[in-house]
């Protein structure tokens, strides 16, 4: 087991869900905490809170689309603390509907910006201060829909499967540097996620039989902490989702079927051109 103690975490996304719990969690295993993501008045609220419970965090806003502000947000940490011992790449959105429903811009490519290119330049701007010290930790959040993708997921599953790789791939590149890499998988959870992902048009799939399954926010959280001090190359949460990615492995025909019947079929109607 890693001890966490005096460690320094940078969070990006930290100014709810995931990014927000996880940094309570860490403070308290007595972590130094860099709390990073646009909502600067969130970011201070909850390193008042960490603070006010004992712990040590710092506020820093970021963008993790432009990359000056990422360099700012590194140097940043660096300056306060000295070091970055885990990195947990949390930031990220999703927009999810029909494809010929979202805006080019607004849907497609600012998604990729943040969740896939955010996650890239982020590491690369963190990576040589751990290449320096011979250590670190990088924890990814991807998402069960970068294990299997889902109708009206194209976008937000394209970026989460470019997580799934780079992770992977940046593991095995620094397998002998002293540097973890690991990826987080999560399936439904109670975050702020559902409000900025609402379509554009009501004539798509819900999967509500499978949000009864909801886990919390916290939950999720506790997964990563427990990551960071048992390092893995990947973790499903919950473990049982690897029942459904099993079958679109070895059964994708009968994933395809199921899908068009239940989800496809009976919603995608296309409005006339």
């Amino acid at each position: 087991m890693t001890s966490l103690k005096d460690k320094v975490v940078l969070i990006t996304g930290a100014s709810s869900g995931f990014g927000e719990d996880a940094a309570r969690l860490f403070a308290k295993e007595g972590c130094k905490v860099v709390l990073a993501a646009r909502r600067l008045d969130r970011l201070q609220a909850l390193a008042e809170k960490i603070e006010q419970d004992g712990g040590e965090a710092t506020a820093v806003p970021v963008d993790v689309a432009e990359r000056d502000e990422i360099e700012l947000m590194v140097q940043s940490a660096l300056d306060v603390y000295g070091q970055i011992d885990i990195l947990f790449n949390n930031a990220g959105f999703g927009r999810l509907d029909w494809l010929e429903n979202l805006d080019p811009a607004r849907d497609i490519e600012t998604q990729i910006e943040v969740n896939l290119l955010g996650v890239i330049q982020v590491t690369r701007a963190v990576l040589p201060h751990m290449l320096k010290q011979r250590s670190g930790h990088i924890i990814n959040m991807s998402s069960v829909a970068g294990l299997i993708a889902v109708p009206t997921y194209a976008i937000y599953a394209s970026t989460k499967f470019g997580v799934r790789g780079f992770t992977d791939a940046l593991r095995r590149e620094l397998l002998p540097l002293g540097v973890k890499v690991s990826g987080i998988y999560p399936a439904f959870a109670r975050t702020e996620f559902s409000q900025h992902s609402r379509p554009a048009s009501s004539n798509r799939p819900r999967l509500g039989s499978l949000r009864r399954f909801t886990m919390s926010s916290e939950y999720v959280a506790q997964q990563v902490v427990k990551l960071a001090k048992h390092p893995r190359r990947m973790v499903v949460v919950p473990w049982w989702y690897r029942i459904f990615i099993g079958f679109d492995a070895f059964l994708p025909g009968v994933v395809d079927w199921f899908l068009k019947a239940g989800f496809s079929k009976p919603y995608h109607q296309p409005k006339d051109q």
